[in-house]
């Protein structure tokens, strides 16, 4: 638009007043153009919802790829350990004696009579070990809680984290001796009538046939050197299993099977 005429008179600065003062109106007269418009909010809550939908996605999606990454992680691991099992040779222990057991025996061969079921004995029995295929003189004896064994040069030793003892028992009829190995069931104190103090024994268990009767039971191990017999036969056999007849020695009978493998040994 046109600037106004000035008034007659008027001086230069004057004019330079009033053109300064319309420049300004007209720069607030165009402030309409920079202001924001008004959205639509409906809009915006929509695009936020997307937006949120979209993250939730990747977020799952993160998830299982990591779970993913962690099973692999678990299949190699495995596959490693057990390639370095295989790869690890296991230690090897020492070779353990063969270990003896009485022959199988036919019902018609052998002699024990029998009362209720249990075996009669006499005072004096002949017994046949398993382990050293030997026949031995034994002494029944139910005044002993446990039997016990003829053995010499007993050594104890560890097997395997276990205790074991390494003893030698009298070949019947000859000077000779056979060296066992067996694994320590216990050990006990016996009091000898004879000594002061109590006796520690280890204890074995041992195989033995009385007649037909086979049976596995603990025995002592002692050195009977300067007594009568080889075996004393205890309570610890006899309960429940073996009735005295007091009036008799030698009441049973091995069978032919045992004394013909003693024989050819």
């Amino acid at each position: 638009m046109g600037l106004p005429k000035l008034p007659a008179g008027s001086s230069s600065s004057s004019v330079f007043l009033i053109s300064g003062v319309l420049l300004m109106l007209a720069g607030c007269s165009s402030d309409r153009y920079f202001m924001v418009p008004k959205q639509d909010l409906s809009q915006l809550t929509t695009s936020a919802q997307a937006q949120r939908a979209t993250l939730v996605t990747m977020e799952n999606n993160a998830t299982v790829r990591h779970e993913q990454l962690l099973e692999r992680n678990r299949g190699s691991t495995e596959t490693i350990l057990d390639a370095i099992k295989n790869q690890v040779e296991k230690p090897t222990c020492p070779p353990v004696q063969k270990q003896s057991a009485c022959p199988s025996m036919e019902s018609s061969k052998g002699r024990a009579d029998r009362l209720k079921g249990k075996v009669i004995v006499g005072e004096v029995e002949k017994i046949y070990l398993a382990e050293p295929e030997q026949i031995y003189t034994a002494r029944i004896d139910s005044g002993a809680e446990t039997s016990s064994i003829d053995a010499r040069n007993i050594t104890r030793f560890e097997r395997d984290g276990s205790n074991w003892v390494r003893f030698d028992v009298p070949v019947t009829g000859k000077s000779e001796l056979i060296t066992l190995e067996k694994e320590i069931s216990r050990r006990v104190k016996v009091i000898q009538a004879s000594a002061n103090e109590a006796e520690r024994r280890v204890v074995v268990e041992l195989q033995f046939a009385i007649g037909d009767h086979q049976q596995v039971a603990e025995f002592t191990l002692t050195d009977r050197t300067n007594l009568t017999y080889e075996v004393l036969i205890g309570r610890n056999v006899l309960r429940d299993v073996m009735l005295i007849d007091v009036g008799k020695e030698f009441a049973t009978e091995l069978p032919d099977s045992l004394i013909n493998k003693r024989n050819d040994s």
